[in-house]
């Protein structure tokens, strides 16, 4: 708890001028309106002694007087706590943002999609209510009461003793009502971030849910998550309920008992009915912040669990990160070796082998080298701890002889791209999809060029990437290269898609070029075409490519074969065909599969004829 409350404290330091302004204008409201009680109590004593129209007037002026300075204050407290609040939302769901891309990949594999959307939405939204309304009513709230019970204490010490010592039990609800409510409130939080992550995968697996006709079986476990939600929901509303009956049903009776004292000492002459009244009038008004605080217990403890959620991820480790003396290379000339590499995932048993152990491969500059093994070898894995998706557990990584972890990220990264198996395309028009990665034209000298020349640049570049990779369809679509994608770009088919991530990687002009099965998705004509362009392309840049089919190897000046972890044999592809038996049978494996998906495709083509 002390920690949350120094997060919370550290949360709203910029903007903690506001929030007292804030507080201090609702606290003036709030005293205001006791301050109505009061003129009541004087008029009905002045109109006792002495009944005029005047007297009522008089009281009447200063109670809307006193009631348009009330809403005035109120008014003015939403413009110091509204802004900063949303403000700080803002803020806090960037700095998430920014956060989750620094996160590891690893982290990511860990965590479903669904919890981090609800963390970054619902939980931060719910912290800014807090900060603009509930910490500002709590505040108010408690001081409220206690200037309330004061005053009453004031009318008449006796019957404010009856008042507060009916409060007293309010704390023990409380207490039992913290206790509950916190564990629920994190249940539910818990719960809806799954069935967000539920509704996503269903939303980007729709198609393989309708061909398999599944769409039922996913609703059923869809209904399972709500009613399992709904059923929290419940006991966390019925938790609410059982405190706020107690909240309004203790103070109700407790006026009661007041009432009856105080009539009864009305009728000894003890107090008069101008006392009683005002006593009555101020219990009325304090019997609302009292009322509001058992809400407010729930808005706190639902504010906790959210920061504490929040705090879930950015208290995760960057495990990578640039170097506290990072080094350059001023012309890179894309040489990559892999040095004694190991690599086990983070959530490998201990004492399990590891995926990689001890690979040892060196791929001159303007090399294309294609990686071959059988299926879970390690092949993609191997790829992606060149651009430090992954670090290494053991050996190094060197493009041009220097360790990739004494780099900076963004120098390592501009300098490789990579073309996934996974076809990942963003919900955005062709163009900025191919253009992602590619760097801003510049002069000769590093100054940008004018816009008009600059786009220009762009186009020419744009244009080079889709015609390599036979992408020309790019330009038929309804907006040609501003035709929105889709999302994940669901609009296109599995082999266009894997065109426009080429595409993507060519655009992006590296000096190591990293393809992972680039043209799984693609037919046989159009396979050829895009081969006989790469090869064009790959000329003079670095290139490795993880290899599932024989046409690809075919691009490669010399093959690696992977194989239980270690690099057991590099050559070109004759040489190895006579000297490496791992190598024929993989080969053999790789053309067996390709004849079966060209069996495939020619089987449904004559389908939809």
């Amino acid at each position: 708890m002390l920690q949350t409350i120094k997060r919370f404290l550290e949360l709203i330091r910029p903007i903690r001028w506001r929030i007292l302004a804030g507080t201090i204008t609702a606290l003036g409201s709030a005293l205001t309106a006791l301050a109505i009680p009061q003129v009541l109590q004087r008029l009905v004593e002045s109109f006792r002694l002495s009944p005029s129209t005047t007297v009522v007037f008089t009281a009447a002026a200063l109670v809307l007087g006193l009631g348009l300075l009330e809403a005035g204050l109120l008014w003015i407290r939403r413009l110091f706590s509204a802004g900063p609040a949303t403000g700080l939302e803002r803020d806090m769901r960037v700095e998430l943002f920014s956060y989750l891309q620094r996160l590891p990949v690893g982290f990511h594999d860990a965590w479903g999609s669904g919890q981090l959307l609800s963390r970054a939405m619902s939980d931060i939204g719910q912290i800014r209510r807090w900060v603009a309304f509930g910490l500002i009513m709590w505040i108010t709230s408690t001081l409220t009461t206690v200037v309330g019970v004061a005053l009453l204490a004031f009318a008449n010490p006796l019957l404010a003793l009856v008042f507060l010592c009916g409060m007293l039990p309010l704390g023990y609800l409380a207490y039992s009502f913290v206790a509950t409510f916190q564990h629920l409130s994190r249940l539910a939080q818990d719960q809806a971030g799954d069935l967000a992550t539920t509704v996503e995968q269903s939303v980007q697996g729709i198609r393989v849910l309708k061909a398999f006709g599944r769409g039922g079986h996913a609703l059923e476990g869809f209904l399972e998550q709500a009613d399992e939600l709904r059923s929290t929901e419940i006991r966390k509303a019925t938790a609410t309920a059982r405190f706020d009956a107690g909240v309004i049903l203790l103070p109700g009776l407790t006026l009661g008992v007041c009432l009856f004292l105080g009539l009864h000492f009305v009728a000894s002459g003890s107090m008069n009915v101008g006392e009683l009244a005002g006593f009555f009038a101020t219990a009325a008004i304090v019997e609302g912040p009292v009322r509001m605080i058992g809400m407010l217990f729930g808005q706190a403890i639902g504010m906790k669990t959210a920061l504490d959620r929040v705090d879930e991820v950015l208290d995760a480790p960057v495990t990578i990160t640039d170097p506290d003396s990072p080094r350059e290379l001023s012309t890179p000339r894309g040489e990559v070796e892999l040095r004694d590499v190991s690599f086990h995932y983070p959530d490998a048993r201990g004492g399990q082998v590891g995926l990689l152990s001890g690979v040892n491969l060196h791929i001159r500059p303007g090399e294309t080298m294609a990686l071959v093994g059988v299926t879970g070898s390690g092949k993609s894995t191997l790829l992606e701890l060149i651009p430090r998706l992954y670090d290494v557990t053991a050996g190094a990584v060197l493009i041009d002889g220097v360790d990739v972890r004494d780099m900076r990220l963004s120098d390592l990264r501009s300098m490789i791209s990579v073309a996934f198996e996974d076809a990942t395309l963003f919900s955005d028009t062709v163009r900025r999809n191919v253009l992602l990665g590619a760097p801003w034209p510049c002069a000769a000298d590093g100054t940008p060029l004018p816009e008009a020349e600059g786009r220009a640049k762009l186009e020419e570049s744009l244009k080079l990437a889709l015609a390599t990779a036979d992408a020309n369809f790019a330009y038929d679509l309804p907006q040609g290269l501003d035709t929105p994608i889709g999302e994940e770009g669901m609009s296109l088919s599995g082999g266009q898609r894997q065109r426009l991530a080429l595409a993507r990687a060519i655009a992006a002009a590296p000096s190591v070029l990293l393809l992972d099965d680039p043209l799984s998705a693609l037919d046989t004509k159009t396979e050829e075409r895009v081969t006989e362009s790469l090869r064009r392309v790959l000329e003079k840049t670095t290139t490795l490519i993880v290899a599932h089919r024989t046409s690809t190897v075919s691009l490669a000046d010399r093959v690696a074969v992977l194989d239980e972890g270690r690099i057991v044999a590099v050559g070109t592809h004759d040489e190895l065909m006579h000297t490496s038996e791992r190598y024929r049978f993989i080969m053999a494996n790789l053309q067996e599969e390709a004849a079966n998906n060209r069996n495939i495709n020619e089987y449904a083509r004559e389908g939809e004829q």
